[in-house]
């Protein structure tokens, strides 16, 4: 049996596949678990983490036969909005890459990611009432945070589905490219991200995430730690030599002039 979620490690970052193609990536309690796993490493050791689904698929909605025999206690224990909310708060940012299908738990684990990419065939929805039940693991709210409360709901309420130039025009998607640049996009804003100071990402992450109330105190802790740092002393004293002018050689024209 082939496990529910494949991860290649690189020095800076992360790709974390989905894989249960031949259910469309759908997410069972297996792939949660995984998930979780995924999340742990990356909160011991943080690096950007890229989200992309085996078969040009990104996930199809949770696992239905396994919602089906969920009951009160299994709505309360929060499965699948812990683990994503867990994933939102990744001190570094992630990137879903989504091809193909997001809908019901999958598009609420894109909305969960801090950036998304996706294809001409991305499609993105949450079909839930229509099976009965809510979208419980973050896009009751997130989805209104990202596009506004009227598209939000005619997603939630009336079943709508973004197509990837629509999800594009609103912004839910950053970008949008061929199926076999989608990886190579990813890894180029992975490349912007990983290019600035580690920490002032993280804490700029948090800084972004911060509730209304914490303002400005959050700002000013995040930026006394990051004041105190050798590497913001590095950077800035190599930004100043770049723009320092050169003093002309002796000899040369500049100075004969």
């Amino acid at each position: 049996m082939s496990a529910p979620l494949l991860v290649e490690e690189h020095e800076d970052r992360v790709v974390l596949r989905l894989n249960r193609p031949e259910v469309r990536n759908a997410i069972d309690r297996a792939m949660v678990d995984a998930l979780h796993a995924a999340c742990a490493a990356l909160e011991a050791e943080p690096r950007v983490a890229l989200v992309t689904g085996a078969g040009g698929t990104f996930a199809a909605g949770a696992d239905i036969a396994q919602l089906r025999e969920r009951r009160r206690e299994d709505a309360l224990a929060g499965i699948n909005s812990g683990v994503l909310d867990r994933l939102r708060r990744l001190p570094m940012p992630v990137i879903a890459l989504v091809d193909g299908y997001a809908l019901g738990g999958g598009a609420e684990l894109a909305y969960a990611c801090d950036f998304r990419i996706g294809t001409p065939a991305t499609r993105i929805g949450n079909p839930e009432p229509g099976l009965g039940i809510i979208a419980a693991a973050g896009a009751a709210w997130r989805l209104k945070e990202l596009v506004g409360e009227p598209l939000a709901k005619e997603v939630l309420l009336a079943g709508r589905v973004l197509d990837a130039q629509e999800c594009l025009a609103v912004r839910l998607l950053n970008e949008v490219v061929d199926a076999d640049d989608l990886e190579p996009a990813g890894h180029r804003l992975a490349d912007r991200i990983t290019a600035q100071a580690p920490l002032a990402v993280r804490l700029t992450k948090s800084v972004v995430d911060a509730p209304p109330g914490a303002h400005p105190l959050v700002d000013d802790v995040a930026q006394a730690v990051l004041f105190e740092t050798q590497e913001k002393s590095d950077r800035m004293t190599a930004f100043l030599e770049r723009r320092r002018p050169r003093r002309s050689e002796p000899g040369s024209s500049e100075e004969r002039a």
